[in-house]
């Protein structure tokens, strides 16, 4: 136990970067430009005629209007920064068109500094409830630099915003914000898909379409939300917004196809991938050798390394028919699910598979690239297959090609395979080999390297690696690298360095993730202090970029029952419930039924049993209510029924073991004969107690003699059927 920690919570932990402050990628774009405009409005949306007077109270109108001309030079000059250091000292709010103007070079300037004085421009606006003073252009080019530097979030709420003030944005502007809603995690994809909706809604409404000409969703547009339906396996929805392309004018390439492949993987339909290759061919789109990778990819997902051999052999010997090649394949896993009416409309051509159709041909020959080389090596790690990565990467080197040489992705895959059998030494030598040969390790590379350390408890290993990666190479660390120190803090119950960690984390500027917070409250919930827990909890939801989900909460309670808290844990479920609308799950109940026992509190144990009996019977449509059907695990049942048998509560104990049955779970009669015989054989063996107490305790023995016979123990129903529930009449001696 750690009793002295300077996590001094009572001062709330110093953010030292705000959302804003992240440094943006780079945005290079040559068909969106400042100096081409948005439509103006989706509806006749038009500026306010802002008088001078209404704009400056002491200067006089002759000063504004020499201020905003000066203003409006340095811009057209291109001299943003001179530019924003006027306005900055201005106490006087620019003209829309300087406004505009501004927050559009600033978003261009893909800095980071660029980038948060726009959005302190923003802010200032909303501030001042002057945000219609910015037209759509601005707007939309904050949205793409502010996706782009990854602050999905508030990109998002820009394009809501507009939709909301009738602007509609350009395509380029909405399907950036789109595209990264989709690649995201959580609830990113159907995010992107509500997204999509929205603004195609309001495309459609448009009386003149003429209005949403720039606006309309191109193919890339569609390819993102398309990628969101896949990464989702949503497949009736790709369907439908496939078949919308052609409502939209606007035709499937390549990279529609590719997505498609993913498709067909995520929904577990591997004898489907070839007719994606073949509908990529029938219908005269050239593949590209992401399409390959794609192939190569999703056969090494579905663990068949023989077929993804095959087809990187075929591509090296530079053969055409390699749609035949993986039919071959194919005829040995087919399989048909009711999924097959909704594929029928996208690969109509898998209904006649078992035609002799002949297979289309490749219109040219693809040699396999280090990408589809280390794809197929990744599949070799997560089989086990060590020698074969390391043997895969020796060929490469020996690769004429230039482009199937192994780069930092393939060196990192090996790294990777060498952590994960914690061959640590061999690990530290191939990045010693990638610095000798010019192979720039990456931060992904070092990370990797980070948690195998910290998985083998080599804190020390770890800092000292952490050390050269920013002293040799240059490479700052990120938030997944603080993430597997704190993480590895905790392997070694050190809460204390977890949060110095989180701290300097802080003070390098790196905003902390969900992982972030939720680790750091697992290294207080683990060392016994739920309230510094709690406190971190409480930050949590104060920092707007992160989402409070199950799982933090879960920590929460986790923290308090460690510690035989049960009221404490219970006040924050139903906190967790009514604020959140968040439902307890297994691992909630778990963490309630593990403190319920270290308080020694059983009949909170049955109570906690009525509830999730509830929810069993609501999965099998026997209740009806607001929460959501359950299944209990092991570890839960087990829990529960250790208590039940602990405290004499037989009845409850055999409806338990009776749920662990019913789901799979096999009840450990071993364990409860062994508390019963050493708690429990001695009950009922008084012959002085009163005829009131016998009656009493009637129903009780009933019960145990029934839990002996489920045990196998010596009992009165031996040689009889017997039922739990009292007999009329039953007048069994005790």
């Amino acid at each position: 136990m750690i009793t002295a920690i300077t996590f001094s919570l009572s001062v709330p932990i110093h953010w030292t970067a705000t959302p804003s402050s992240l440094p943006p990628t780079p945005f290079h774009s040559t068909t969106y430009k400042p100096s081409h405009a948005f439509p103006a409005h989706a509806t006749q949306h038009t500026e306010p005629n802002l008088s001078v007077a209404t704009a400056t109270t002491d200067t006089s109108a002759e000063d504004y209007a020499d201020d905003d001309k000066a203003l409006l030079t340095l811009l057209r000059e291109r001299k943003t920064d001179e530019a924003w250091l006027r306005y900055s000292q201005s106490t006087l709010l620019p003209s829309p068109t300087c406004l505009s103007r501004l927050v559009c070079q600033l978003s261009y300037q893909n800095t980071k500094h660029g980038l948060t004085r726009a959005q302190s421009i923003i802010q200032r606006l909303r501030d001042d409830r002057q945000l219609h003073r910015l037209d759509s252009n601005s707007l939309g080019l904050l949205a793409v630099a502010a996706a782009k530097a990854g602050h999905t979030l508030y990109a998002t709420s820009i394009i809501k915003s507009m939709l909301r003030s009738g602007y509609l944005p350009h395509v380029k502007a909405w399907s950036a914000v789109v595209s990264r809603l989709a690649a995201s995690g959580d609830d990113g994809p159907t995010e992107a898909l509500r997204l999509f909706n929205s603004v195609t809604r309001r495309v459609r409404r448009l009386a003149d379409p003429s209005l949403a000409a720039n606006a309309k969703p191109d193919t890339a547009a569609f390819n993102a939300v398309l990628n969101a339906c896949a990464n989702i396996g949503d497949i009736a929805k790709y369907v439908q917004i496939f078949n919308e392309m052609r409502e939209f004018g606007v035709q499937p390439d390549v990279i529609t196809y590719n997505v498609m492949i993913k498709l067909c993987a995520r929904a577990n339909r591997k004898d489907l991938l070839v007719f994606v290759l073949e509908r990529i061919l029938d219908q005269g789109i050239q593949p590209c050798i992401s399409t390959f990778h794609s192939l190569v990819a999703a056969y090494v997902g579905f663990n068949d390394l023989d077929t993804a051999e095959k087809m990187v052999q075929a591509m090296r010997e530079g053969r055409r028919d390699l749609c035949r090649i993986l039919r071959g394949s194919y005829k040995y896993y087919s399989t048909q699910t009711d999924d097959d009416e909704v594929f029928v409309k996208l690969l109509p051509q898998s209904m006649t598979r078992n035609t002799t159709h002949e297979p289309p041909v490749l219109p040219k020959t693809y040699a396999p690239d280090s990408r589809i080389y280390t794809t197929l090596m990744k599949g070799y790690m997560k089989d086990g297959r060590v020698s074969d990565v390391v043997r895969m990467l020796e060929a490469m080197r020996r690769q004429s090609d230039s482009a199937s040489h192994p780069d930092h992705v393939t060196y990192t895959t090996v790294v990777s395979a060498l952590v994960k059998v914690a061959a640590m030494e061999r690990a530290r030598q191939v990045l010693a080999e990638m610095a000798r040969i010019g192979v720039s390790a990456n931060l992904v590379t070092y990370n990797i390297l980070l948690k195998g350390y910290c998985q083998q408890l080599q804190i020390e290993k770890a800092k000292e690696l952490l050390r050269d990666m920013v002293d040799d190479t240059g490479i700052e660390p990120d938030v997944v690298s603080y993430n597997i120190l704190i993480d590895g803090c905790i392997l070694i119950d050190d809460s204390a360095g977890a949060l110095a960690y989180f701290n300097e984390m802080r003070t390098r500027g790196i905003a902390p993730s969900k992982i972030s917070y939720t680790t750091l409250m697992k290294a207080f919930a683990l060392s016994g202090q739920p309230k510094l827990a709690n406190k971190v909890f409480d930050e949590m939801l104060k920092d707007s970029r992160v989402k409070v989900d199950l799982v933090a909460w879960n920590m929460l309670v986790e923290g308090y029952c460690r510690v035989g808290l049960i009221e404490e844990a219970k006040k924050i479920v139903q906190r967790m419930r009514e604020n959140d609308g968040f439902y307890p799950d297994v691992a909630t109940y778990g963490s309630l039924a593990s403190g319920i026992a270290l308080a020694r509190k059983p009949g909170e144990a049955l109570l906690l049993w009525n509830e999730i009996k509830d929810r069993c019977r609501k999965k099998e449509g026997g209740i009806s209510s607001n929460s959501p059907p359950l299944k209990p695990d092991e570890g839960l049942l087990d829990t529960l029924a250790d208590i039940c048998v602990r405290a004499a509560f037989f009845r409850k104990a055999l409806e338990i073991v009776a749920c662990m049955e019913e789901n799979g779970i096999s009840p450990n009669k071993t364990k409860y004969t062994k508390i019963y015989v050493e708690m429990h054989s001695r009950m009922f063996t008084s012959k002085h107690a009163s005829q009131a107490r016998q009656d009493r305790r009637r129903e009780r023995k009933r019960a145990a003699e029934a839990f002996k016979f489920w045990l196998g123990l010596p009992n009165s129903y031996y040689g009889s059927e017997w039922r739990l529930e009292p007999v009329d009449g039953d007048d069994t001696n005790e």
